[in-house]
């Protein structure tokens, strides 16, 4: 492994950049964390969705989240790569496809997590919001989604270090992500197999292992200083 390690580091660290497109394990960082930005408000356009009153908002939104959550990602990257194209009639990058399924995907399964925090806040704070001339959007602009966010913080960290790992299917439409590069590797190395792959499964470990500390670290302050106002 520490052969491997020593060889191919920079490979599995960057992919070919500067001689060629970035990869490795810095595109599938930049893959979840654009990934989770661009999904962050579509998510909560669906959650505001799901929760209204009217149905023609309801409906919608309820049917296009259990759609989405009740086919895989892999689908949904397919879908998307053979898809895109043919709607634009222009040839769209693996990373583009990429980026829009996990777009598409998170976005529905934060919804979730939004909906939930929203339905665990007391009815009785709307009421009272409304009884004092409130409008509802405001209700929930000013009252309630404030309360809801910070509640489920925790679940969308947690989704963030999902988000790492569902990048590793981007392999499969050749976007040179972590497990992409690690493949390559393995063609080069071609009698090693095993520790290559251990190799790669250790750098989704230990990046994941650092990011659910450090995001746990940063939830703890801010409940603190949040305790503390």
């Amino acid at each position: 492994m520490l052969e491997i390690l020593q060889e191919y580091w920079l490979t599995l660290l960057i992919g070919q950049y500067p001689h060629g497109p970035l990869g490795g394990l810095a595109l599938t960082l930049i893959l979840a964390v654009f990934g989770l930005v661009l999904s962050l408000p579509l998510a909560l356009i669906i959650t505001l969705a799901r929760v209204s009153p009217y149905k023609v908002f309801s409906l919608p939104s309820t049917a296009l989240v259990q759609v989405v959550r009740g086919i895989p990602l892999l689908m949904l990257i397919f879908g998307a790569y053979f898809v895109i194209p043919k709607l634009t009639g222009q040839v769209v990058s693996g990373f583009v496809t990429l980026l829009g399924a996990l777009v598409i995907y998170e976005s529905a399964y934060l919804s979730e997590v939004m909906r939930a925090g929203i339905e665990a806040i007391p009815k009785g704070q709307i009421e009272a919001s409304r009884s004092l001339g409130v409008g509802y959007w405001q209700t929930m602009r000013k009252v309630i989604l404030p309360q809801a966010l910070f509640n489920v913080l925790p679940s969308m960290t947690n989704q963030f270090i999902s988000t790492i790992k569902e990048t590793s299917l981007g392999y499969i439409i050749s976007v040179n992500e972590l497990t992409f590069a690690a493949n390559q590797v393995n063609n080069l190395v071609l009698t090693k197999p095993l520790q290559v792959f251990g190799i790669l499964a250790i750098i989704y470990f230990i990046v994941c292992f650092t990011l659910t500390r450090g995001l746990l670290w940063v939830d703890f302050r801010v409940r603190k200083a949040r305790a503390m106002v």
